[in-house]
């Protein structure tokens, strides 16, 4: 398992991590979420709705991992999408993605 997988377990086990397609874009509409992860295997209109949601809110909002990454990281199934609600794992995460 890749490390920025590692840390997003640990985030949400912290209950620093938002999922669902209803309360990600929720918080993404209330700015609570510092930063959104989309799976690269997503349906390019899901992918499309958190890219225009996150650009119009200003958030962040990055594609990595795949949907099958994503669930085994936090332990649930078939998650196409997380929210960060915390800025310091937000920057964690990007700084162990972008390295």
């Amino acid at each position: 398992m890749n490390d920025w997988l590692k840390h997003l377990g640990l985030a949400y086990r912290a209950g620093k991590i938002v999922t669902g397609e209803d309360n990600i874009i929720y918080h993404i509409r209330e700015k609570k979420v510092n930063l959104v992860i989309v799976a690269t295997n997503a349906s390019n209109n899901t992918k499309k709705k958190y890219f225009d949601k996150c650009s119009f809110y200003n958030i962040q909002c990055i594609e990595q991992g795949t949907i099958q990454d994503i669930s085994h990281a936090i332990g649930k199934n078939n998650r196409v999408a997380v929210g960060v609600t915390d800025a310091g794992f937000a920057k964690g995460l990007l700084a162990k993605i972008l390295k």
